[in-house]
């Protein structure tokens, strides 16, 4: 009668009410020996009656994993990986212990990795992979179960799995995918084992599988490595160490002609990402980073147009050697001109605004200024100093400034007439504009005035009223930096 009864409580234990009188009554302790039966019908009716009758009470569920019933869920997840009813029944009682530490501990000394990942290959439905793959998140916070899971293999079944779902529209897939990468993410972040990680999934990306390839897509087109934390820091670094940087170059190039936007954005969003550690800037420079992914300056696409600028931008920060590069080539100079006037697309022309910004801030060559006002660039980037984001009206008085004291005298046609006198002006005397903005306008007309033209056209303009203005501003730099510009505006220093 022993099949019947745990049948019977399966069904009592459905009812709220009656989980109180089942513990009470001792029953969970005398059902977990009825696990290690080796009738499949005993298993299935006792595996959802302890199940139910341990559902959210941790109390419960600790003394389970105490009693050693993590083994015998393994046992069942091994003996009978092909029984459809048995398996869901044992999934959903990992998914409610294995966030228990005292679970996770038990686990890691089992071979529950290696028959989840099979559990995961032959998984045929959205909500069979939505059971496993909440059971690997939790598991994928201990860093014995991450390092046994990479060994199984879980990253190559993701890869088929990423792969498989690439473009669907589908909100179950969407679903999928999403808890894949998510997973992916838990794999790589933070941990002791970390550096072995890194290893075992590198092996994966350097295969000449294009299944295992499309795990480095995975990666960039859910951005894991904007996370700001000092462990993500550590991964970019050594991502790039491995050699990842040459893998997404090799997808770049291969899909600049097949025109797969989703593998061009994704692999562009990764090298973004991995340019944002000083030490990988200079590494990638000096794998000539810069000139390869310029292939995509001919793309039409304006995503792949929007994340090629931000991955300039983000190479070109801080870097006085790649913003010499890019600010002297003619090709990528006149396609930001193009792409400064596109204005069906607001955020392909802002990026662009902010890459020329970039390239001069960052650079201390006569070349590279003369080469953006070849290019007739900077028109555009006296156009940016009235943008309505204070960040975007800083970054190009900041180049505007740099570029003067470099070569004012190259640049003083195309101020006067872009009109640069008469907007910083305007910046000056509106009342909304920012403090920065003021006092790095004002910084802007110092250097000017070391042009006799320019000099002329500020006075005309009658800026130095607005200056004695600005001298009883709220703002203490303001009023320090308005006292010095009229004492330069009067000769006197």
């Amino acid at each position: 009668c022993a099949v019947k009864a745990a049948h019977v409580l399966s069904e009592i234990a459905k009812n709220e009410e009656m989980k109180k009188p089942c513990i009470e009554a001792n029953l969970v302790l005398t059902l977990i020996p009825l696990l290690e039966s080796t009738d499949q019908e005993m298993l299935l009716h006792a595996g959802r009656a302890i199940g139910r009758i341990c559902y959210d009470n941790r109390d419960l569920q600790e003394q389970l994993v105490k009693v050693g019933v993590i083994t015998s869920l393994v046992r069942i997840l091994t003996d009978y990986a092909e029984s459809e009813p048995l398996v869901h029944v044992d999934l959903l009682a990992l998914c409610n212990l294995a966030y228990l530490d005292t679970a996770k501990e038990a686990l890691s000394k089992t071979k529950v990795a290696e028959q989840l990942v099979k559990q995961l290959r032959r998984a045929e439905n959205h909500e069979r992979l939505e059971m496993v793959f909440e059971v690997l998140q939790a598991l994928a916070e201990n860093d014995a179960l991450k390092v046994q899971l990479v060994e199984a293999g879980v990253q190559e079944v993701l890869s088929e799995i990423l792969l498989r779902l690439q473009g669907s529209s589908q909100a179950e897939d969407t679903c999928i995918v999403k808890a894949a990468s998510d997973l992916i993410v838990s794999l790589l972040l933070g941990g002791k084992k970390k550096g072995i990680l890194m290893v075992q999934i590198h092996k994966e990306t350097t295969s000449k599988s294009p299944l295992r390839r499309g795990l480095v897509i995975c990666f960039c087109c859910f951005h894991f490595l904007n996370r700001d934390t000092s462990a993500t820091y550590g991964n970019c670094v050594r991502m790039v160490q491995l050699g990842v940087i040459h893998q997404l170059l090799d997808l770049l190039e291969k899909h600049v002609e097949s025109g797969d936007v989703s593998v061009q954005h994704a692999a562009l969003s990764a090298l973004r990402n991995l340019a944002i550690p000083v030490i990988n800037k200079v590494q990638m420079l000096e794998e000539s980073l810069a000139e390869r992914i310029q292939a995509l300056l001919r793309s039409e696409m304006p995503p792949v147009q929007f994340k090629l600028l931000e991955t300039l931008r983000m190479l070109a920060d801080g870097q006085a050697d790649a913003a010499e590069i890019l600010g002297q080539d003619p090709m990528l100079l006149n396609r930001l001109v193009q792409w400064c006037n596109a204005n069906d697309h607001a955020g392909v022309r802002g990026e662009a605004h902010r890459l020329l910004a970039s390239i001069l801030r960052h650079n201390r060559s006569q070349e590279v200024v003369k080469a953006i006002q070849e290019a007739q660039g900077v028109k555009h980037l006296v156009s940016m100093t009235t943008s309505k984001h204070a960040a975007l009206q800083n970054e190009a008085l900041d180049a505007l400034a740099i570029a003067s004291a470099i070569d004012l005298e190259t640049l003083e046609e195309s101020f006067k007439e872009s009109q640069l006198v008469q907007s910083l002006h305007k910046l000056l005397q509106d009342n909304n504009t920012s403090p920065e903005v003021k006092y790095n306008s004002m910084g802007l007309l110092c250097s000017l005035l070391n042009s006799g033209d320019l000099r002329q056209e500020i006075e005309e303009d009658k800026i130095k009223e607005t200056l004695e203005q600005l001298c009883s501003h709220s703002n203490a730099n303001v009023v320090k930096e308005a006292v010095t510009t009229l004492q330069v505006l009067r000769g006197e220093t």
